[in-house]
């Protein structure tokens, strides 16, 4: 039935925000974990900042946003949440020498004085405001409209997985028990990474009480039966999930490199820093690693696609943001009018993005963000914003499909995470895999040793950080090679150590302890997740009369 109430669509604004795991204790600085304090400092904490503003004002919201378990466990690690605080005073101790040293020139001193004042904010809202918890600022905003989605433990490539039996489940389960433990309620969505859709995955995730799950367009569209709805409504697979699809044309206003907001000329440009500017003297005291790398001050808008560089204006660039909010939610209403007049029930348009493109990429993006959902809470005639979760509570009925596997990556399967650069290391996480599960079998009358129990909890960390997508990605990409091949060798050949030490019953206590203590995510994990066998009879699931 048809809710006369309801706007005639929704739009379904999904965040996936995710890094890799780059805790370095072992180093005073580590280059990598800059990776996690610019996605602090230009996403997470405007993202809180803009939910948190639309709870002061009233403005009713609905968000959907993924928090990887990888991510999750270093915002809540005091170190890394300490060497954040020593990355802003950095921030801000250097735009302030940019402003003494800019007097000459008052428009770039003006903009080190805005950069310091960003830095300066920023810190007190991370020390002051959210007393270096971001975890619970989100779970305080669940009850205001944001929805929180489970992942995988450590961005596995799940269909890579498949050769291993019970390998993809792992990484599935552990990233649901890690979602319960961090959040305190258990996941109704769950984001795949890389939106790798997997025929066979879908029973797992129903087994963890996951109901919905997002894929790319094709994941959908290229179904079997043919979607009545095409990408518009959800569908659920053999065993009951329900599934949305990513929706092209909003995914080309913001994504695409030549139409997409981002390239505006007016929008700060991102590959333009002073840390790579600036006389290297100048720089030294601010880069403990030894080397160039980004600050933060980036004094240039994106101006033209030349080499010429033009000076930033922010006033200017929030005033594209507005613009291109409101352009981007009359494009959604005249999408929703015309699926509207072809649909029994409102369309969904759902839209998934990398967190981490608002503010870090785009730096205006969370202000986007700002614009877009306050003029939706003001007019729900046309074009409402929801989550997956409340559209399906609405409209639970929907087509029975078998889906066809996908991906959001180049050219939509699975060629960015196998191919020439990367394909070596899928021989040696099946065995891994494989030796996990042995492990985890022979090692049951021996698991109530405290020692052994350890280890092997460890070694299942060791195996998971090995799996991440990130480091076949890097490979692919061509950014940082070398660091992702270090890090794949490091964590099989710590996984392959433990692997015979167990084995033999001889476990090197004080190499146990530094590995626990460098790669302390999933502080929770037990290794009898490699033990469990999902068995799962698919439920009766309503479908669409055809």
């Amino acid at each position: 039935m048809t809710n006369v109430t309801a706007p005639q669509g929704y739009l379904a604004l999904v965040l996936h925000a995710h890094l890799p795991f780059v805790r370095h204790p072992e180093n005073a600085y580590h280059l990598e974990e800059l990776w996690l304090f610019e996605a602090i400092t230009d996403t997470y904490i405007p993202i809180v900042d803009v939910m948190n503003g639309w709870v002061r004002d009233g403005v009713p919201f609905a968000l959907t946003m993924s928090v990887t378990p990888t991510l999750s466990s270093m915002l809540a690690d005091p170190l890394l949440q300490a060497r954040y605080i020593d990355h802003l005073d950095r921030s801000v101790a250097l735009a302030h020498q940019e402003v003494r040293s800019n007097r000459a020139r008052p428009e770039v001193a003006r903009l080190a004085s805005w950069y310091k004042e960003r830095f300066e904010w920023t810190r007190h809202q991370f020390v002051h405001t959210y007393r270096r918890d971001l975890l619970g600022a989100l779970t305080n905003l669940v009850p205001h409209g944001l929805e929180l989605m489970a992942s995988a433990a450590t961005h596995g490539f799940l269909p890579l997985m498949e050769p291993v039996s019970g390998a993809a489940r792992a990484q599935i389960s552990a990233g649901v028990q890690h979602h319960v433990a961090t959040f305190g309620h258990r996941p109704q969505g769950f984001w795949l990474p890389e939106c790798a859709y997997h025929p066979e995955h879908d029973r797992h995730l129903v087994a963890e009480g996951i109901g919905y799950t997002i894929t790319d367009t094709h994941g959908v569209a290229h179904a079997v039966p043919r979607p009545r709805y095409a990408v518009y409504a959800p569908v659920y697979s053999g065993h009951g999930l329900a599934v949305f699809a990513r929706d092209p044309e909003s995914s080309k206003q913001v994504w695409s490199a030549d139409e997409g907001y981002p390239g505006d000329f007016e929008y700060r440009e991102f590959y333009r820093d002073a840390g790579h500017d600036l006389p290297w003297e100048e720089l030294a005291p601010f880069l403990p690693w030894g080397v160039r790398a980004d600050t933060g001050l980036k004094y240039y808008r994106i101006t033209g696609k030349g080499v010429h560089k033009e000076l930033y204006d922010p006033e200017r660039a929030r005033e594209r943001a507005r613009v291109h909010a409101a352009n981007f939610h009359f494009n959604r209403e005249h999408q929703v009018r015309h699926l509207r007049a072809h649909m029994d029930r409102p369309p969904i348009v759902t839209a998934p993005y990398d967190a981490e493109l608002f503010g870090h990429w785009w730096y205006e993006g969370p202000e986007f963000i700002d614009h877009l959902m306050r003029r939706l809470a003001d007019d729900r005639r046309v074009v409402a914003a929801t989550t997956p979760r409340a559209y399906l509570a609405e409209y639970p009925i929907n087509q029975v499909v078998q889906l066809s596997h996908s991906t959001w990556g180049y050219k939509g399967y699975s060629e960015v995470w196998l191919n020439e650069s990367n394909d070596w290391i899928y021989r040696h996480l099946h065995h891994a895999a494989e030796r996990m599960t042995e492990l985890a079998r022979s090692a049951q009358d021996r698991a109530t040793d405290d020692l052994i129990r350890r280890a092997l909890n460890q070694a299942a960390r060791e195996l998971f950080l090995a799996q991440s997508s990130d480091w076949a990605f890097i490979m692919k990409s061509g950014t940082v090679v070398e660091y992702a091949i270090r890090r794949t060798h490091r964590h099989l050949h710590n996984f392959m150590r433990l692997d015979r030490e167990i084995t033999a019953g001889q476990i090197d206590e004080p190499n146990l302890r530094v590995l626990e203590s460098r790669h302390n995510l999933l502080p929770q994990l037990d290794y009898r997740i490699f033990l469990e066998t999902a068995v799962v009879t698919p439920p009766p699931t309503p479908s669409l009369a055809r």
